[in-house]
């Protein structure tokens, strides 16, 4: 009896007993799981500086990553048909520039007064030219760092674009966890600028996953991106024959750049080339970088600068007597930041306190390394998957140029199935397209800049909207 009962209360010595091996296991599961994404939501009926209710339905809220981070966004339902409607993932471009951006001087269906803006907090303004008018649009603050988007505790890493395209992944499957009515939505990963490395990344991450048997994000349709960096290695060189077609370089300097310096001018390979890159530099001074036409005016005023004095009593001062005219946008740019900066907006976003000092509209020291170098590779194998692709240009833009993005489609090698035309709305031209096999588009919309619906929203929406429908152009 002795030595069975010691047997049955004795455990054998190679195993631990239970309390310890669950102890054991307690303090090895975080090296072993992960926490699980999670997601806050907060309907916002009402904004300060917009009188009275939105006419439209905005949520905002945080996707909480394992990582530690938290991805911030603002969600606007299409003011048509919401349950049929398309979803929109928009991608503002920098990196560092904030959805914000996107949402009130792009897309989205308010922006703020500039020209009755007397001090104190601007006034938003509704823009019946929104993309919400035909889509379900979620604007992310990506990467991390960016807008009011933050990393939690010390797990702050620098940002890169493998780590957005997995961390905008989670999101998406998380989001739609959570608003399981969109599923059945179509899904395009949308967005401009510096997001055209992105956006192809993503959608293809996300085709890969569909393969594979992810069923919740399996209504991806395709991409729209607008005037998109997508291969670094020849946006610079195009540059300079788009300036040469806009008379801003002579004739015979651009022959002989060409022959010196072969087509690349990213970097002089010979004393002849040098020279003639220095007299095209010479004739980019002082140059619009993003709209051929329009001034270059001075960066508006940053908040930082302006700690000793209180912005609100002297915002419009400062803008009028900085020579700013109506037409030099990074003036209406000052606005954003006086906006968001101020408590009872942040209350009403649900932004959490203590989280980011200071917005700004683009973080241009953001901490990021950029590992994408061509996105084309992303866009062909797309285009075999049978996935739709919106490309549009504004036509004035030097920074990301209709040279170079006609250039880089024309590697895709695909049949062309509606040539070369103009498109119109009421009865103008507004720009031009063409369409190729396998659903590809391409349009720009002239007279527009870098972010081309800044500057032609109601053309853009057009658009958009004739796209969306399967209409052509």
């Amino acid at each position: 009896m002795e030595s069975s009962l010691a047997m049955a209360t004795t455990p054998p010595p190679h195993r631990p007993p239970l309390v310890l091996l669950s102890l054991l296991l307690l303090l090895l599961h975080p090296f072993f799981s992960a926490a699980a994404p999670s997601i806050t939501t907060k309907a916002v009926p009402r904004l300060p500086g917009f009188s009275g209710p939105l006419p439209f339905s905005l949520e905002t809220g945080y996707v909480g990553l394992d990582d530690g981070a938290q991805l911030f966004y603002y969600f606007i339902q299409s003011e048509s048909d919401p349950e049929e409607d398309p979803v929109l993932l928009w991608l503002t471009g920098g990196p560092g520039c904030s959805a914000l951006s996107g949402l009130a001087y792009e897309i989205g269906p308010f922006n703020f007064d500039f020209h009755g803006y007397m001090g104190g907090l601007p006034t938003l303004l509704y823009q019946p030219s929104s993309w919400t008018k035909v889509s379900n649009i979620i604007f992310v603050d990506s990467p991390v760092g960016t807008g009011f988007s933050y990393a939690a505790g010390d797990k702050r890493t620098i940002q890169s674009d493998t780590i957005a395209v997995q961390q905008l992944h989670i999101f998406l499957e998380t989001w739609f966890d959570e608003h399981p009515q969109f599923l059945p939505n179509p899904l395009y990963i949308s967005g401009d600028s510096y997001s055209g490395l992105i956006i192809p990344s993503l959608a293809m991450k996300i085709a890969k996953g569909i393969e594979l048997g992810n069923e919740r994000l399996i209504n991806l349709k395709g991409v729209i991106a607008g005037n998109p960096l997508t291969d670094n290695t020849t946006t610079f060189n195009a540059r300079v024959p788009f300036l040469h077609g806009m008379g801003i370089i002579p004739d015979e300097l651009y022959e002989a750049a060409r022959e010196s310096c072969g087509g690349e001018y990213r970097w002089a390979s010979n004393a002849h080339c040098a020279d003639s890159l220095q007299a095209i530099q010479e004739c980019m001074r002082g140059l619009n970088t993003v709209h051929v036409l329009e001034p270059a005016c001075e960066e508006y005023p940053s908040l930082t600068i302006h700690k000793q004095q209180p912005l609100q009593d002297h915002g419009r001062k400062m803008l009028t007597e900085s020579a700013f005219s109506s037409v030099c946008r990074n003036a209406t740019y000052f606005l954003s930041e006086l906006w968001t900066n101020d408590e009872a907006v942040r209350e009403s976003l649900g932004i959490h306190k203590g989280t980011v000092p200071s917005w700004l509209r683009c973080d241009v020291n953001l901490p990021y390394t950029h590992e994408i170098t061509s996105a084309v590779d992303d866009h062909a194998a797309l285009i075999t998957r049978g996935y739709r692709a919106m490309i549009y240009s504004g036509d004035h833009d030097p920074k990301v140029s209709y040279v170079d993005t006609q250039a880089w489609i024309r590697r895709l090698k695909l049949p062309i199935t509606d040539p070369w035309r103009p498109w119109h709305v009421d009865d103008q031209i507004v720009g031009y397209t063409r369409t190729f096999s396998n659903n590809l588009t391409y349009a720009t919309v002239k007279g527009a800049g870098h972010t081309a619906p800044e500057y032609m929203p109601r053309e853009c929406l057009a658009m958009i909207d004739r796209w969306l429908s399967g209409e052509p152009l």
